[in-house]
């Protein structure tokens, strides 16, 4: 079987796994960055080309596409699947993963719990907004903020109005939720590929910092994982259409709430916290896809 994985570089650990475990299972893989890729519409079958060459016919691609080019990333992603190449992850579904509020309000459509959140564009009742999520503290994302970056703990009414303000007026799309301090500076993070969950870790926050990302200087660990959360992560990643997915959950007294859904997790942190082969089986759930479609 011949495997691309949408990815600007080798090394990136992440791409490097899935480059090994494809290899190591007896496929053809090949690295295609994404942000040099052409695409020709016309009279002809349309061609995605690498530079000036023409790319290879894949049976299979594993997109890892960057937050800053999830809109050209996203449109090469539909090329391929227009051209019949399967995909872990479809156009519409990266697109929806990224955007936080659009990926929440379709889990809240589906009945999933996610903690109280509001987005708005109105900075003449920032006010009114922070009461209705019971004041602060609060938390202000980015709609399109990844590994933990632009996510914020607002402690205090005048710095959570100071800082919704300036995004609003900066014409910067955010969403605020409501503190979960039960929380403790943890959060959960879950590997579903297919219609399995795989893998799960508890990520832990650092003494300084509210946030748990592994990139944020987070400590991941191993963690059971109860029925409830479970059905949640494979409920998101089915609603959402995505074949492989990472998602984040925290633990409440009201019991587990859904934080967002990744279309393209980070696989060295969760492998190393579990001792998981996750890249293989990525590769397994391509491989069984790829066979049931021929």
């Amino acid at each position: 079987m011949d495997i691309a994985i949408l990815s600007v570089s080798l090394h990136v650990h992440s791409t490097r796994r899935l480059v090994e475990e494809a290899q190591a299972a007896g496929h053809y893989v090949e690295l295609i960055d994404h942000t040099k890729c052409t695409v020709k519409l016309g009279a002809e079958k349309p061609k995605i080309f690498i530079e000036e060459d023409v790319t290879h016919e894949f049976d299979a691609i594993i997109p890892r596409i960057g937050t800053k080019v999830t809109r050209h990333g996203a449109a090469i992603v539909q090329q391929f699947e227009d051209n019949g190449v399967f995909t872990t992850a479809s156009a519409v579904a990266i697109s929806n993963a990224r955007n936080k509020v659009r990926t929440l309000q379709l889990l809240a459509q589906q009945g999933l719990p996610i903690p109280e959140t509001l987005f708005s564009i109105n900075p003449n009742n920032i006010e009114e907004q922070l009461r209705l999520l019971g004041g602060p503290p609060v938390i202000i994302k980015l709609q399109e903020g990844t590994q933990g970056l632009g996510v914020i703990l607002a402690e205090s009414k005048k710095s959570a109005k100071s800082i919704i303000d300036t995004f609003y007026k900066m014409d910067t799309s955010i969403l605020v939720q409501k503190f979960i301090e039960e929380a403790n500076g943890t959060d959960i993070r879950i590997i579903v590929v297919g219609k399995k969950v795989v893998a799960g870790m508890k990520r832990t926050s650092d003494i300084d910092e509210f946030r748990s990302n592994i990139h944020r200087g987070g400590i991941g660990e191993r963690v059971v994982l109860t029925p409830r959360e479970k059905y949640i992560a494979l409920q998101a990643t089915k609603f959402l259409g995505l074949g492989v997915a990472g998602v984040d959950l925290i633990r409440s007294r009201k019991g587990p709430l859904l934080l967002e859904v990744n279309a393209s997790p980070g696989l060295k942190g969760i492998e190393a916290a579990t001792d998981i082969n996750v890249s293989k089986q990525i590769i397994q759930y391509i491989e069984k896809n790829v066979g049931r479609k021929r």
